[in-house]
């Protein structure tokens, strides 16, 4: 079965470029705000948009994650209403594939398969749960999969060939290779360092690779792209995000923009990876 994920990079290999990637907390600053961000992304030029899904501890995510999932929590944001984002989003657009992107536990208490089933109907195209890891297919990923969701794993500098076909045993969509050890917006991404790792997940997978953590800048997101087959950008856009919001932390007229200005600016940074490649 063909999801978004697979028509999209089928289309950007036809034009042999690669994917820009965006990552947005759901519900930050406010379910109304959010839902404008997420579909400015698109327009900006966002080829797959990555939703973040509130949680109370998110392990994986650097200060400027924690703090967004924090401002969608305190204005009751759920994983109930990241489905009625979703479903928002698709009435105007059924083309970008969206991926959802957060922790087990709120998924668990929501039900795996109520989940699925309202997932898939509210037009998620797939799932990248941080702390599952290959060991729990049966949880999460195998129901995901035949619910007709793309799982997309992580692999890290850590994870060796030995580690690999475990990892990449019941993935699909895309292969997210996080470029720093760490939690995300801690350090920036060596293009070099990930072009040698982007080859050697290549040798086990035949699923594109899209390059995550450490990516804040147009030029860092060309330098990526110039080596992988997209660039996700999560923490400078929600940094974007957080430098528009008034005292009091709520959305202010300029915060769509903000998100949608640098989001133009990367996905520039990213087209021009094309030419470079050429």
């Amino acid at each position: 079965m063909t999801t978004r994920i697979d028509t999209r990079f089928a289309e950007l290999k036809k034009q042999g470029r690669s994917a820009f990637v965006t990552y947005v907390m759901a519900g930050d600053p406010d379910p109304a705000t959010s839902l404008e961000i997420v579909k400015a992304l698109p327009k900006a030029g966002a080829e797959i948009i990555e939703l973040g899904i509130p949680f109370t501890d998110p392990m994986a995510d650097g200060p400027s994650i924690q703090a967004a999932g924090l401002r969608a929590l305190k204005v009751g944001m759920t994983l109930k209403k990241t489905l009625e984002l979703v479903r928002d989003f698709r009435k105007d657009d059924n083309a970008t594939p969206l991926v959802l992107m957060g922790y087990y536990n709120p998924i668990y208490i929501y039900g795996v398969d109520k989940f699925l089933a309202d997932a898939k109907a509210a037009g998620v195209d797939g799932l990248i749960i941080v702390d599952l890891p290959p060991e729990e297919d049966d949880e999460l990923c195998i129901p995901a999969l035949k619910a007709g969701l793309n799982f997309i794993r992580l692999a890290t500098p850590t994870t060796d060939d030995k580690r690999l076909p475990a990892v990449l045993a019941n993935t699909s969509g895309f292969v997210y290779y996080v470029s720093i050890a760490g939690i995300t917006g801690a350090a920036a991404a060596d293009a070099n360092v990930v072009g040698d790792a982007v080859a050697r997940i290549k040798r086990h997978t035949k699923l594109p690779i899209c390059v995550g953590f450490g990516i804040r800048t147009p030029e860092a997101a060309r330098a990526i792209a110039e080596k992988a087959d997209g660039s996700v950008v999560g923490t400078a856009l929600v940094d974007a995000l957080r430098n528009s919001l008034d005292a009091e932390g709520r959305a202010t007229a300029k915060t769509v923009d903000a998100v949608a200005e640098l989001t133009a600016a990367l996905a520039r940074g990213v087209k021009g990876a094309k030419q470079a490649a050429e």
